[in-house]
């Protein structure tokens, strides 16, 4: 598996992507994952967890994803704990989902939840304004309209500086960027689970929008594409998920992968995938390995 010393251990080998006007190194952290089991409650090592946020900041990973529904509650707050005041640091965040326990998800869009839910998370991560708001979820009992322009009324009170969309359709994106500008979007997408997200990929790349994939490191499901990652893994003294997450780089650079995990091991060894140099030969396999 690719390890290497700190001073070639960074983020800042993956390269750069804008974020509304931010610059951010394109290798972020996904913190859904420093919560308990079903991504309910505390986790079982809060101390462990604050060490990975730190750790990660230590490699140059300058911006971390969470949401008030990690938890509920619990992600944010062990971000400022661990993290407070964020020097050249971005936290995004998302508001949209309600739990009613492990496994249950459910979208709340209405424009009052999401005010609530917004204000909420600027004193849980101790800040006056969130740099990048995302609408986890367009919900199907509220007008998508009516829940963006809430965030856009909460964006002109100051509250935030520049908005998201998650789990969108690309009609829906478009129809977003109509009323406002999105400086992101971020849905399902590996290597193994494009459809549907690609075209979204292409038009983010051509706007100039970031993207940000969840569940980066999917894609061995089937036996075939076991073997073609396994063979390109050994080729270049990696990791499986280390060469799912070379692709994610290599195939746009808009594209924003934010990898969590509890483990400062497991964390290392994502961020040394920025280093992994994919040929043209490892590209074509991999463009193959879709569903």
């Amino acid at each position: 598996m690719a390890t290497m010393t700190d001073a070639k251990l960074s983020a800042l080998n993956a390269g750069t992507v804008k974020v509304g006007n931010f610059i951010v190194n394109r290798m972020g952290f996904g913190a859904m994952r420093l919560t308990g089991q079903g991504v309910w409650g505390p986790p079982s090592d809060i101390v462990n967890a604050k060490r990975v946020l730190e750790r990660a900041v230590d490699l140059d990973v300058n911006f971390i994803d969470t949401a008030d529904a990690y938890g509920p509650k619990v992600s944010e707050r062990l971000i400022r704990d661990a993290l407070w005041p964020y020097e050249g640091i971005i936290i995004a965040t998302k508001g949209g989902l309600l739990r009613g326990g492990p496994g249950d998800w459910r979208p709340n869009g209405s424009p009052e939840h999401l005010r609530a839910a917004c204000e909420a998370s600027l004193d849980r991560l101790g800040v006056e304004q969130i740099v990048l708001y995302q609408l986890h979820r367009p919900d199907p009992d509220v007008s998508f309209k009516k829940s963006l322009q809430a965030l856009i009324t909460l964006q002109q009170e100051g509250k935030i500086r520049h908005i998201g969309l998650s789990n969108v359709s690309l009609a829906q994106l478009q129809q977003a960027l109509d009323l406002t500008h999105i400086a992101s979007v971020q849905n399902h997408y590996n290597i193994e689970h494009r459809v549907g997200s690609e075209p979204i990929v292409d038009f983010c790349e051509q706007q100039g929008i970031a993207f940000i994939p969840y569940f980066p490191m999917g894609g061995g499901s089937s036996d075939y594409n076991r073997t073609v990652l396994q063979v390109i893994a050994h080729k270049h003294h990696a990791s499986t998920h280390q060469i799912v997450l070379a692709w994610l780089l290599a195939h746009s650079p808009i594209i924003l992968p934010i990898p969590g995990t509890s483990s400062i091991k497991h964390l290392e060894a994502n961020i040394a995938a920025a280093s992994i140099k994919l040929d043209e030969k490892d590209l074509v396999a991999l463009d193959s390995l879709s569903d």
